[in-house]
């Protein structure tokens, strides 16, 4: 098991080069066009362009890797993103910039892909949890720190793309070294978001919503904190602790939510998202910087909760053999509110100030509060031995479905 465990290491060391990059690069960019005339209207169209790219990559991008291997598309892949990023440094500029973002998102999905299938060809079914906390934890780990390195920006606006860039360079390092041979692509059908939204209404209503929250967040947060007067600094420390937080608190709600009815769960967690939003309407009306750093962790923590949860709902509604390709549907229903969301929440940012990002938050959780008390009404409740154990997935690529210990178990390895 040493060789399995050193390449399970190398995998999560490129992980976490990437999203060190990637996530200060998305903070970077709404800081920097914040101050332009376009504003949040041009952030929440990049930031739309991102998903959209990311979207077409976790349909497409398996056609790569399928023809050249893991390695050299992982190295293609990295390649790619590397030099979009630096890319941005050239000059600013919305349409370019949508364009290096589609092309990121396309290539993040590959990258996902390719890391998602080298953890399942790797991990066996005792492993599978093990190995998905590991990845959950520096998928949010990274990108929270990486937050930090917008401290290190220069006052001509340079050096920051250099940093990003040369980290998405690394994370080609420890995969391109390895000796460990790269695994198949796990085949995940498609189960049809149509056929989901019949099996589990709540579910597949609250990914797409957790869709369009999670986008807006990680593309107009940064916007909202430099007309706050923030400051780089502060806008960083902002952005690690929504993120941070988001990490933080999936484990306890959702375990939680194995124990009651998780409609009941998602009913809850809606509603405290939505007054958490006004709240942070309430302290950023009253000029209360440090009430809104306070209150980011929980705010961060009941938003990205809300999507593991609403899977967790599908899940148990699902057949088993079912489990994987119907992962692979809400994340496409997760992607297409992620690509709708920071649109519509950067018009009430334009029409309303900064705090409209909030406001629009505030909506999208109204919404999934009152449905999910509908549907209580119209269905009977799953008793809570009935429910599987909760398992977070992260919102990245149909491929991690497999990853999940809850799925159809693999064959055992031979002895």
């Amino acid at each position: 098991m040493p060789s399995v465990a050193r390449s399970v290491a190398s995998l999560l060391l490129g992980v976490a080069f990437l999203m060190l990059g990637n996530g200060a690069l998305s903070t970077l960019i709404g800081l920097r066009l914040s101050a332009t005339e376009s504003g949040p209207t041009a952030v929440g169209l990049i930031t739309a362009a991102f998903y959209a790219g990311l979207t077409l990559g976790s349909l497409y991008a398996h056609r790569v890797i399928t023809r050249v291997g893991h390695i050299r598309s992982f190295s293609a892949f990295a390649s790619i993103v590397s030099v979009a990023a630096l890319a941005h440094a050239l000059f600013v500029d919305v349409p370019l910039w949508a364009l290096l973002r589609l092309a990121q998102g396309f290539c993040m999905a590959g990258l996902y892909m390719c890391i998602e299938s080298w953890l399942n060809g790797t991990a066996t079914n005792e492993s599978r949890g093990q190995m998905l906390s590991a990845y959950m934890v520096t998928l949010y780990g990274a990108s929270g720190i990486g937050q930090q390195l917008l401290r290190l920006d220069d006052e001509a606006g340079v050096r920051i793309f250099m940093i990003v860039s040369i980290l998405m360079s690394l994370a080609l390092v420890p995969v391109a070294l390895t000796r460990t041979t790269p695994p198949q692509l796990p085949k995940v059908s498609s189960f049809g978001v149509r056929r989901l939204y019949e099996s589990s209404p709540l579910g597949v209503a609250g990914v797409f919503i957790s869709g369009a929250i999670t986008g807006s967040i990680y593309g107009l947060a940064p916007v909202f904190g430099a007309a706050s007067s923030f400051g780089v600094s502060g806008t960083a420390l902002f952005m690690s602790a929504l993120i941070l937080g988001g990490m933080a608190l999936q484990w306890p709600l959702g375990r939680l939510s194995d124990r009651f009815d998780r409609r009941t769960v998602i009913i809850g967690l809606s509603a405290a998202l939505s007054l958490t939003s006004f709240g942070m309407i309430a302290a950023a009306g009253m000029d209360q910087p440090l009430a809104l750093m306070l209150v980011a962790p929980l705010f961060g923590g009941l938003s990205f909760t809300l999507y593991p949860i609403c899977l967790a709902h599908t899940n148990d509604h699902v057949r088993r053999e079912d489990l994987v390709s119907a992962s692979g549907g809400l994340i496409l229903a997760n992607s297409i509110g992620a690509i709708i969301g920071p649109p519509l929440a950067s018009a009430m940012m334009s029409a309303g100030g900064p705090e409209g990002l909030f406001a629009f938050i505030a909506g999208g959780a109204l919404c999934a509060t009152l449905y999910g008390l509908w549907r209580t009404r119209v269905r009977p409740p799953l008793p809570a031995e009935a429910q599987a154990a909760f398992r977070a997935l992260p919102q990245t690529t149909p491929t991690v479905g497999p990853l999940d210990p809850l799925g159809p178990l693999k064959p055992p390895l031979p002895q």
